[in-house]
């Protein structure tokens, strides 16, 4: 069955790699995973969309189909403006809540969950490049899309030996604070810098 996800911020924060991570697991489990990223002309600040197509057929249209994607992930109001209305109606959309802000009409249409990505990478990480992994660690965990140990195997070998440890609890929080989401717990106004 063909699965789809969307991940959208701007030029520069990571996102991609969240994708590649996913595709590349998905390969090697015996599937096929494909990343469509999509930028603007600024490479830095400029709206940014990576699509993950994955299925155990080899995946002929190498495209996200509009109203079919099931999950986005956003850490950018601009690019989750511009891409929201390729997720199907009823589908998951995160945002992170400093950055995003979703219309109540949004609310009745998806199912939105608040989850500070970029506080919990810089705050609790400590490395606010981790933000993709905990991107990735909330779309598996939400989605089971994937066996997480096999995604959490390929985001080990993607990452650079030096930053793997901050990548590894990058993971761990984000499967965490997933799981809080998914249980109905408000997460937009938590206090993460303290913790």
């Amino acid at each position: 069955m063909r699965r789809q996800l969307r991940f959208t911020g701007v030029g520069g924060q990571g996102v991609l790699l969240a994708g590649e991570i996913l595709a590349a697991a998905k390969i090697n489990e015996g599937g096929y995973g494909v990343k469509a990223a999509t930028y603007t002309s600024q490479v830095r600040g400029g709206p940014t969309v990576v699509d993950i197509l994955l299925d155990d057929k080899e995946i002929l249209f190498p495209y996200a189909i509009d109203g079919e994607i099931e999950f986005m992930l956003s850490v950018a109001q601009v690019s989750y403006d511009q891409f929201k209305n390729g997720v199907k109606e009823g589908g998951i959309i995160v945002v992170d809540p400093d950055l995003v802000h979703p219309s109540e009409e949004d609310r009745q249409k998806w199912k939105i969950y608040e989850i500070p990505i970029i506080r919990i990478a810089k705050y609790e990480v400590g490395n606010v490049v981790t933000q993709s992994v905990v991107a990735l660690a909330i779309a598996v965990e939400m989605t089971h899309v994937m066996d997480s140990e096999k995604v959490f195997e390929a985001m080990k070998s993607k990452v650079p030996p030096k930053v793997l440890e901050a990548n590894v609890k990058a993971w761990e929080l984000g499967t965490e604070y997933a799981k809080r989401a998914l249980a109905g717990e408000n997460l937009a106004d938590l206090d993460i810098a303290a913790c």
